[in-house]
């Protein structure tokens, strides 16, 4: 397996306050609503694109407000599940008739899988697309939430629910980019270590996305 650092000589990690990421989203509602390009598992891997036809989907980018600094809540889903079994990711899921847009999906889906109350979410905006060589395509939202709030993981889906700091996701030694042979072929794609985590694949890709959003200052 290929690793290489995208560090460059002399950085740091930078620190970002979720007031910062307000403004990294100016009009919050109104800039919820701007689609800007479409990013997925092709950006590494030019001519490895998706299905055809995409199912939509949303997941929750929850950033947490804690007296320490900013982080981010993820989870790690459940061993037997059918697609993307034991790998960390955002809350969320795909869309149903009945939700009105893909923030509802999003908030939705993470009340059922995680339990955390929509009244206590704040959307603040959407990152780009992102579609996936598993046939969806995922409109990441972004959410502050401010403690105290409680989690109730639901244990069909979700294995543990954590949080990871912002500049561990902003540190510049961050992403990482690793290679795998598939499919007889080397597929690249961006990872971010935490300790003995490993957050890789799409939920990787959104977390490149925030950091473009955000800059490498505040």
């Amino acid at each position: 397996m290929e690793q290489r650092s995208l560090l460059r000589a002399g950085q740091v990690a930078w620190r970002v306050t979720l007031d910062d990421v307000r403004r990294r989203f100016p009009g919050s509602a109104a800039a919820s609503l701007r689609p800007l390009k479409v990013r997925g598992d092709h950006d590494l891997n030019p001519g490895f694109g998706p299905p055809s036809a995409l199912r939509e989907a949303a997941v929750l980018i929850p950033l947490v407000d804690r007296p320490g600094g900013a982080t981010v809540i993820f989870t790690q889903r459940t061993a037997h599940l059918s697609a993307h079994a034991g790998q960390i990711s955002f809350p969320g899921g795909r869309r149903e008739p009945e939700d009105r847009s893909p923030e509802d999906t999003a908030l939705r889906e993470t009340q059922e899988e995680i339990g955390l109350d929509r009244d206590l979410v704040e959307i603040v905006g959407r990152l780009d697309t992102y579609v996936t060589r598993t046939g969806f395509r995922v409109t990441p939202i972004v959410g502050c939430v401010r403690p105290p709030f409680a989690i109730v993981p639901d244990p069909t889906e979700v294995a543990e629910v954590f949080e990871v700091p912002l500049t561990v996701i902003l540190d510049p030694t961050n992403p990482q980019r690793h290679s795998r042979m598939f499919m007889g072929a080397q597929r690249f794609f961006y990872a971010f270590p935490y300790g003995e985590r490993y957050i890789w694949g799409a939920t990787a890709g959104m977390l490149v996305n925030l950091r473009d959003v955000l800059g490498e200052s505040p």
